[in-house]
């Protein structure tokens, strides 16, 4: 049976390369590619497709992320499977990710030939993870006290992005006393006192990202 396959990522050079690796398994197809995460919800939604490579960040500006692409695509019924591949390895962009309902999550210096058994894996319906992606979250379901949840995450990273406590607020739809109470128990499961503190910290532990 032939996969059919829809390359989602804004680097030209990135989606050619990737093209040249999956031309050269005989049961791939790859039948589109999309340099926005818009373009690839239209594109997943049209050509009949099994599997979607989709990276997270595409390009600068406000344009739709690929965890929001990757839900907006899994909702719908049936819909292809999303394989996210990536850069980034950040408990958070996984978490997001596999709440969007990713059927897996690969970094961009995955050898050809995990690429290729993680897109069978991931057309068969079963989870693709990287075994980095997949130790990560192994280390959170052994200390989950500890871990920071899904929102703490995006609380923080929103920091780190440079938004003060009433942006927050106003872009996660949350009163400015959640904002501090998500604070306080970040501040308190990072062991610091302070917004640059628990920035640096985190990303130290590639919890979030920083510009």
């Amino acid at each position: 049976m032939t996969i059919r396959l829809l390359l989602a990522d804004d680097h030209p050079v990135v989606r050619a390369g990737l093209r040249a690796v999956l031309d050269t398994e005989p049961d791939f197809e790859v039948v589109a590619e999309a340099a926005t995460a818009e373009r690839a919800v239209e594109l997943a939604g049209s050509t009949g497709v099994d599997v979607v490579l989709m990276d997270l960040q595409f390009g600068p500006g406000p344009g739709m992320h690929g965890s929001a692409a990757t839900a907006l695509i899994t909702a719908r019924s049936p819909s292809p499977r999303v394989l996210v591949l990536t850069t980034y390895d950040t408990d958070a962009d996984i978490l997001a990710a596999v709440e969007a309902g990713a059927s897996g999550y690969l970094l961009k210096d995955a050898p050809p030939e995990e690429l290729a058994a993680a897109v069978r894996t991931a057309a068969a319906g079963q989870s693709a993870l990287a075994p980095a992606v997949a130790l990560r979250l192994m280390d959170r379901m052994r200390t989950p006290a500890e871990a920071l949840t899904k929102r703490e995450l995006e609380v923080l990273q929103l920091v780190a992005d440079g938004l003060s406590n009433q942006q927050i607020s106003k872009q996660l739809f949350l009163s400015q006393a959640t904002v501090k109470s998500h604070l306080v128990h970040i501040y308190a499961k990072l062991g610091v006192d302070s917004r640059t503190s628990a920035v640096a910290t985190a990303a130290t532990r590639r919890l979030i990202r920083t510009p």
